[in-house]
């Protein structure tokens, strides 16, 4: 197999036309024959540059309004003879195909086109580039003997490659580039799929799914200093937020972020979301963001040492900049920051400071989780706003204060770990128990943690992720001060918990949804 190839004629078509000019210029320089297709033809031809048209190679012209053009077998037989193969080469020249041996090619803005509003389905397919993947994938699948650039950033690499080499690309670098336009053709495949599956709804679980992920950053480590990490966004994703300061983030902030920014999503009032170990430590609504984070830093001081903090309006006010810089921190998002808390937290200079200018992180697409031997798909869980219904099925009815509270709670409740239960009052938790092995260990723990907090439970509201298997966690909430519970129903001993309620001359309202959270 051979290693140097010399670059003798090239194809150049493409769409963004960034570097093409001195691209073009610089291989002309090197007498590398160039050919080329409509738009990039004329541009280059416009500017001095010889260029043969695609046209006066294949003898056909282009038809269709320019749908079909490269589509041809003296285009696709110049790139895929394989050279090494003495009768392909043979067949080639009888029949007077000259081979290409460099192919520059990008595509038409699909997913730029479809993200554009007012996008129609008529101007979404004629974005779909097809004699443009069809050139890319034969030079890449020929990379032995054809190199293929399918970015303008590669053009430098191309003419080092050439000063380096007397006028030859490496094997290793055509394979390089080769594989990089193989992610960009399954990427481009997968980008029209999904569009197109929006346009005509299918079976949220097909028979088969890709997963097309564009690396972004490596990241310090794993979990754990042992393991290594990188952060990948997937093809259409919601873009995470711009880092403005600090260190680099890592794969425990990543996830503590997506908590605390889908928590804090959940409030159209001024919200605070504490973050810590992937867990709310400490939730709270006020008038404005200083106001809602000295109720949610009450909750629980103690975690909330090297958590993270989520505010849902723009974080404006410097006399909260000096006061979260009292605490040690590892994260602050905010959907904006003012030049003057700038000023403040960039003294701090571990922090990051991540600001998300649209807040809102719940994807449409299936939630993912990788076990052993596959993965597990799922729907994701309700989105922020979306309605629930409240029925009430204790003999006592709850008062509008009340109400309000266990609303609050409720929505806190789908961002604690399983199994989850929430003290709080109408505008601030006060208690929280995540992740026990029991429901009433969690209650336990819930009010343990308010009374450490030296928090009063006396008229608190507490709400469940999923139902009582007995009424022992309920009778611990009424025990504690609770006077309203809200939680799923849906047991066969909800009887049970319902009387336990009316014993206890507490509320109880049922919501018909469970919010596990593993």
């Amino acid at each position: 197999m051979l290693d140097k190839i010399k670059i003798s004629r090239a194809l150049l078509s493409v769409y963004d036309k960034t570097g093409l000019l001195d691209f073009a210029r610089e291989l002309h320089n090197r007498q590398i024959e160039i050919i080329s297709t409509g738009g990039t033809a004329q541009f280059l031809q416009e500017n001095g540059i010889p260029v043969i048209p695609v046209a006066d190679i294949t003898h056909f012209p282009e038809i269709l309004g320019g749908r079909v053009k490269t589509l041809h077998p003296h285009i696709h037989g110049a790139i895929l003879a394989r050279r090494e193969d003495e009768a392909q080469m043979q067949q080639l020249a009888g029949l007077n195909i000259t081979p290409i041996d460099l192919v520059a090619v990008n595509l038409y803005p699909f997913e730029k086109t479809v993200a554009q509003s007012g996008c129609t389905l008529a101007g979404a397919l004629e974005n779909i580039d097809i004699g443009g993947p069809c050139m890319i994938r034969a030079a890449a699948k020929n990379f032995p003997g054809v190199a293929v650039l399918t970015s303008p950033l590669q053009y430098g690499e191309l003419l080092q490659e050439l000063s380096s080499h007397d006028g030859c690309t490496t094997r290793s670098s055509r394979g390089r580039w080769a594989r990089m336009a193989f992610q960009l053709t399954s990427r481009y495949d997968q980008a029209i799929q999904s569009y197109l599956s929006e346009e005509k709804p299918a079976d949220a679980f097909p028979e088969t799914v890709s997963i097309h992920l564009s690396k972004v950053q490596d990241l310090r480590y794993g979990e754990n200093p042992h393991q290594s990490a990188a952060f990948y966004a997937e093809v259409g994703g919601m873009p995470f937020g711009q880092q403005i300061h600090g260190k680099e983030l890592s794969y425990n902030n990543i996830l503590d972020i997506h908590s605390a920014c889908g928590l804090a999503s959940e409030f159209s009032e001024p919200a605070c979301v504490i973050v810590k170990h992937n867990n709310p430590c400490g939730v709270a609504i006020g008038d404005d963001p200083a106001q809602a984070y000295e109720k949610a830093l009450a909750t629980d001081t103690a975690s909330a040492f090297g958590g993270i903090v989520a505010l849902n309006r723009p974080f404006t006010q410097e006399a909260l900049a000096h006061r979260l810089g009292e605490n040690f921190l590892e994260v602050i998002i905010a959907p904006d920051f003012s030049e003057g808390v700038l000023a403040v937290l960039r003294g701090k200079k571990n922090v990051r400071l991540i600001r998300w200018p649209h807040f809102q992180i719940i994807p449409k697409t299936l939630d993912v989780r990788k076990v052993s031997g596959g993965f597990l798909l799922q729907t994701v869980d309700v989105e922020p706003g979306e309605a629930v219904t409240y029925r009430t099925v204790s003999k006592r009815k709850l008062s509008p204060e009340e109400e309000k509270g266990v609303q609050f709670a409720w929505k806190i409740a789908k961002w604690v770990k399983s199994n989850a239960i929430i003290f709080t009052a109408v505008d601030r938790t006060l208690g929280i128990g995540a992740g026990q092995m029991s429901r009433v260990d969690s209650s336990r723990m819930a009010a343990m943690k308010a009374k450490n907090a030296g928090l009063d439970l006396t008229g608190s509201v507490a709400a469940s992720d999923a139902f009582f298997p007995f009424r022992d966690g309920l009778d611990v909430l009424a025990e504690s001060g609770a006077t309203a519970v809200i939680e799923p129903g849906g047991s066969v001993r909800d009887e049970e918990v319902i009387a336990a309620a009316d014993e206890h001359g507490i509320g109880l309202v049922f919501t018909g949804v469970r919010h596990f959270r593993h």
